[in-house]
């Protein structure tokens, strides 16, 4: 009897298209999701028939509450080496071999870039007005040449997107609890005295760090008061790092220029939740990772994950 194998999250439908997934055909049976399953009693009667499970980031927590109502479960694939949402203690326990994949950090600069371009530029408002018959003309762009860029984090991402900023021409200065001097300088980049100094000087702030007990919260209201009005604010990270209620009364009081943001406190996004309707608001439904080359990658060596397994030598194993 094969195994039987679900792919979660394959929002798009292309997740069979992504890799040769034929040549596990005769021992795996592949079934891909493309609806979100909201809430664990609906994952585990979801999951409850299956093997083997692909999940896509951290979309779909696997606590070992729900670990243990998976008796099937044999082998659980996380796109990435990383995942905050995996008790991978109760995965250990319950005999579940938990394996991951690489993941390319230019995608989520790239997105970083976009959203920020078009804050800059009023892209979609102008696209709108056009395609609509509507005014022609109607914002007047910010420069980036000469204008501070403030990063929140200077690792592989921010570093990369500091080198973009460096090219068109912007100041770039960054911080973080544990960035030096000498990094800063490795890169390029100043390094800012102090979080609130950061906020306070820059023109445009993205952000870039990894979500943790230290960075839970780390901008809120009180960090977004010191941004000047003209500033706008980009978060491609993690949705916990900003406080979202904060952002969504900075934004609808005009307190800044505006915000681009592809991360939310909950994902998918509900219908009619504020975050859709907000002023002054670029936002993406968490396209930071999804790219062409990511996903040949996330699920071809999802394929080679489960060969391993199969095989009785798990690769690439996590945590």
């Amino acid at each position: 009897m094969r195994l039987r194998c679900v792919v979660l999250d394959d929002f798009q439908g292309v997740a069979t298209r992504f890799a040769d997934w034929s040549v596990i055909e005769e021992q795996v049976e592949v079934v891909a999701l493309r609806e979100h399953l909201d809430g664990e009693d609906a994952v585990a009667a979801a999951l409850a028939e299956y093997d083997i499970v692909v999940t896509l980031r951290e979309r779909v927590p696997f606590p070992g509450s729900l670990i243990a109502r998976l008796p099937r479960l044999k082998l659980l694939i996380a796109s990435g080496m990383r995942n905050s949402v995996i008790d991978y203690a109760a995965a250990e326990a319950h005999g579940v071999t938990v394996c991951g994949t690489a993941s390319s950090s230019t995608p989520p600069v790239e997105l970083t870039w976009a959203l920020l371009l078009g804050l800059a530029r009023g892209i979609v408002q102008e696209n709108d007005a056009l395609r609509g018959d509507g005014p022609w003309q109607s914002t007047v762009g910010a420069d980036l040449h000469g204008r501070r860029l403030g990063l929140l984090g200077l690792g592989k991402i921010g570093s990369r997107v500091a080198q973009v900023g460096l090219a068109f021409g912007m100041r770039v200065s960054a911080w973080s609890q544990n960035l030096t001097k000498e990094r800063a300088a490795e890169v390029g980049v100043e390094l800012a005295g102090s979080k609130e100094e950061l906020l306070r000087d820059s023109d445009f702030v993205s952000v870039h760090l990894a979500l943790g007990d230290r960075t839970r919260g780390l901008v809120g209201a009180a960090e977004l008061a010191l941004l000047k009005p003209t500033a706008y604010l980009v978060n491609t990270s993690r949705a916990a790092i900003v406080d979202q209620d904060a952002l969504l009364a900075a934004l609808h009081e005009g307190r800044i220029a505006g915000a681009g943001v592809d991360v939310f406190d909950i994902e998918p996004l509900p219908a009619g939740h504020p975050m859709r309707t907000a002023p002054r608001l670029l936002a993406t439904p968490h396209l930071g990772y999804v790219s062409h080359a990511n996903y040949t990658t996330y699920y071809g060596q999802a394929v080679e994950d489960i060969q391993a397994y199969l095989a009785g030598s798990p690769v690439r194993r996590l945590p």
